[in-house]
């Protein structure tokens, strides 16, 4: 018998290019072809036919609560019956900017957008802007989003389909973007003596989640700080992914480097379309309307998603990262433990965490291709087969959350095992 998810897939390939809105939902690194989500449960997804897994994506990252948490729903119900959209300004957004820099005080200003792709195309716009300069610097694997400027040896679902690019992104503006090895402080010097005085920004994710779980190297994040500001150039963060799962500061408290720009996305909407980008006052005001760096959207700050990314940061508490701490500890000591006596590498940051199929740690994206590919398939197919649910690519991280129960950590303990071969 068909299953409601294979029909629904049939149906969505008809009408969706591929049958999915963004290429990574697909399956075709693992086989097979995803689950059609139903509804979430806490810790828990249920599909159209009625299967269970607990759920280790968490809308790629977004929900550190869990799925529906009762605060943040109810904030958005409550903001809905409000009205859903004005084009003006609101008190909520107001408020949810100064609970942003509260909790991130290197962003003295913030700007509200509604995706983590808008905030890293500002923030680059801005830097440019700011330095009369037009190239940035990025890194190989890091992936800060699906806009041109960017989208150049880029990590996640363009590892995964084995593109180096993208087809429609012009030579010249490609051309503007120079590419470093993550963790590589000499290959960072050496193109920025290349290119001296033309370098507007340097944009990383501080701790990379598009490659996998990939963690800066002691002195790598202070290096590019202090290579950015030697040679006239800013150093952006992109904690879309890793702001308030690193730490409840973002990785910016946890490794103690204060960049000149931040990007925020994913928890900072709890679930909604919601992003931000912020920093220094004096290169924030330089944005439209008060500079001349035009930057707008219609549905920014958007009242409902507004609602829900306040009420998500008022719950981010010291006993939700406690939780997660010793969620995350408990994996550590059981599946880390498997995965290296299997010869795997487990790695994890705060609530993000990868297994990969090599024998060490990788500190680059170059190392993180070395990975066995056809043995990561397997791992994802056997977890789901066991109730625990995986980002579908070896070049994705995957989360905890503070929903997970003890019963829930013995599902997940035990589907992981049994995928590494216990």
């Amino acid at each position: 018998m068909t299953s409601r998810s294979a029909r629904w897939m049939a149906r969505a390939r008809e009408v969706i290019p591929g049958g999915v809105n963004s290429p990574v939902r697909a399956f075709n690194a693992v086989g097979g072809h995803p689950p059609f989500i139903s509804r979430g449960e806490g810790a828990w997804l249920v599909d159209e036919d009625g299967n269970r897994w607990v759920d280790l994506v968490g809308s790629w990252g977004a929900l550190l609560l869990g799925h529906a948490p009762r605060p943040v729903v109810g904030a958005a119900i409550q903001a809905m019956l409000d009205g859903s959209s004005f084009g003006a300004p609101t008190r909520g957004e107001v408020e949810l900017a100064e609970r942003i820099r509260e909790l991130v005080p290197s962003m003295e200003k913030v700007r509200l957008c509604s995706s983590g792709s808008e905030a890293t195309m500002h923030a680059i716009r801005l830097v440019r802007g700011a330095t009369g300069r037009d190239l940035i610097l990025k890194f190989d694997g890091c992936y800060h989003g699906a806009h041109d400027a960017v989208l150049v040896r880029a990590g996640s679902g363009v590892a995964t389909f084995a593109q180096p690019g993208s087809p429609g992104i012009p030579d010249a503006v490609a051309g503007c973007t120079l590419v470093a090895p993550f963790n590589d402080l000499a290959a960072v010097r050496a193109l920025l003596r290349a290119h001296e005085g033309r370098v507007a920004g340097i944009i990383v994710e501080p701790v990379a989640g598009n490659m996998g779980t990939v963690a800066p190297e002691p002195g790598f994040l202070e290096g590019l700080k202090a290579l950015a500001h030697e040679h006239g150039a800013l150093l952006v963060f992109d904690e879309v992914m890793c702001g308030f799962r690193a730490s409840r500061g973002g990785a910016q408290a946890r490794y103690g480097v204060v960049p000149d720009l931040t990007c925020l996305g994913k928890v900072v909407g709890g679930g909604f379309p919601l992003a931000a980008f912020g920093g220094r006052a004096d290169l924030m005001d330089r944005l439209a309307p008060l500079g001349p760096v035009y930057q707008a959207g219609t549905l920014s700050g958007n009242p409902v998603a507004v609602a829900a990314g306040r009420a998500t940061l008022d719950h981010l508490t010291d006993d939700v990262y406690a939780r997660i701490d010793a969620i995350g500890e408990r994996l550590d000591h059981s599946v880390g433990a498997v995965a290296a006596s299997r010869g795997h590498a487990w790695v994890r940051v705060g609530s993000m965490f990868t297994v990969f199929f090599r024998a060490s740690a990788p500190r680059s994206f170059a190392e993180v291709q070395t990975c066995d590919l056809p043995a990561f398939a397997r791992f994802h197919r056997t977890a789901l087969q066991n109730r625990v649910y995986l980002p579908p690519s070896q070049f994705e991280a995957a989360f905890l959350n503070a929903a997970m129960t003890d019963a829930d950590l013995d599902v997940v303990e035990h589907g992981l095992k049994v995928a590494l071969g216990v």
